[in-house]
């Protein structure tokens, strides 16, 4: 049985932002932190649970760590999620549907290792509310994921819903937006303070803007939106409201923060503005319609962008065109992710220092300009 204060949980991340996640998990808490490429895992318990789904800004889900073990066989795979505690968090009536993905394994149809999962999962629960009856399904939504990778099964529960890039403030964005989640990690690893002065000229649907703002204004990434665990009556209503009293309570709007935003394209003006004000953060932001070309330095102005990478937007060499007005108009510090191996040389000069992110699928870099 599974100890309620004693929750083992994962969230995944953007690899090159486990030490930012890391950070944001001693924060909240969480205790025994391991970290491996492209995830965090802890201890803690439901309050633990509540704080990182609204608190924590660069992981993708927050998760519980249900089952680890080895399976080459079915019936081994059939073994290791009956002896998982499901009902430590599974009603008699909930719904458990089971979705997942098999690399490199004895086990690779993905069909075949749903179907013994949740049937493991039908027997475990059956046995736990002593029952051998049809089970309804019609309560609350728990989505369980596998992973299997090099025969080794993982059993998560997923206590989030729709994945914590989903602020609640962005409904329309541009061609290429960035997910809010690898924006924070960049904002975290250029050091922004509560009055920190960030420019993005190429602000598309104000991502960095925006998160930037609420960062400096201590806004939870996760305060305007749901979860679904919060309908999971194994979680104490409280958790959720002391959470959310703790959140609140910490909101600063007297912040000197100040954002300037720049963008070629009319469309991507209104989309800043528009969510900029969703998320409570206009006032302290100045966007207007401008091309790199006439860009002007704004005083102790950090800039952070996501410049176009040509594969998606526009042709390779016009996006190199673009990198090399970037270097004679940009003004330091300035981190810029790029997915162009190319970007160094045609911006002008070799960043101070580098890091390997991923923007959705998209290998880049992420260039970090300190003060000339």
């Amino acid at each position: 049985m599974t100890n309620t204060n004693n929750i083992r949980f994962s969230a995944p991340c953007h690899f090159g932002l486990e030490k930012v996640l890391r950070f944001e998990v001693t924060r909240i808490g969480g205790e025994n932190i391991t970290v491996q490429d492209g995830r965090v895992s802890w201890t803690g318990d439901f309050n633990t649970l509540a704080r990182a789904n609204i608190g924590i800004s660069v992981a993708e889900r927050i998760q519980i760590l249900l089952a680890e073990y080895k399976a080459e066989t079915f019936e081994e795979l059939f073994e290791g999620m009956f002896r998982a505690p499901l009902e430590q968090f599974i009603g008699r009536d909930d719904a458990f549907p089971i979705k997942g993905h098999s690399l490199n394994s004895a086990l690779h149809s993905i069909p075949a290792c749903q179907k013994i999962l949740k049937k493991a999962a039908v027997k475990r629960l059956q046995a736990a509310y002593k029952t051998s009856e049809f089970l309804a399904e019609t309560g609350s939504l728990h989505q369980l994921q596998f992973t299997i990778l090099k025969n080794q099964v993982s059993i998560y529960l997923d206590t989030t819903g729709a994945g914590l890039h989903k602020r609640g403030y962005r409904r329309n964005s541009n061609l290429a937006p960035i997910r809010e989640t690898l924006a924070a990690g960049i904002l975290d690893l250029a050091r922004l303070r509560s009055d920190t002065i960030v420019c993005d000229p190429f602000c598309g649907s104000g991502t960095f803007l925006i998160e930037a703002a609420r960062r400096a204004c201590k806004i939870a990434p996760g305060l305007d939106r749901r979860f679904i665990s919060e309908q999971w009556e194994c979680v104490p209503k409280s958790a959720w409201q002391e959470a959310r009293s703790e959140a609140l309570d910490r909101i600063d709007r007297s912040v000197g923060f100040e954002g300037y935003g720049y963008d070629i394209d009319p469309e991507a003006i209104r989309l800043t503005m528009d969510n900029a004000k969703k998320a409570g953060v206009d006032k302290f932001l100045h966007i207007e319609q401008r091309d790199i070309r006439d860009f002007k330095p704004i005083e102790n102005a950090v800039t952070i962008c996501n410049p176009p990478y040509g594969e998606r937007m526009l042709e390779l060499e016009e996006a190199r065109k673009i990198y090399e007005v970037m270097g004679n108009v940009l003004q330091t510090p300035a981190y810029i992710i790029c997915g162009d191996d190319d970007f160094e040389r045609r911006f002008g000069r070799k960043a101070d220092k580098r890091r390997k992110l991923y923007n959705g699928m998209i290998s880049c870099q992420l260039y970090a300009y300190y003060d000339k």
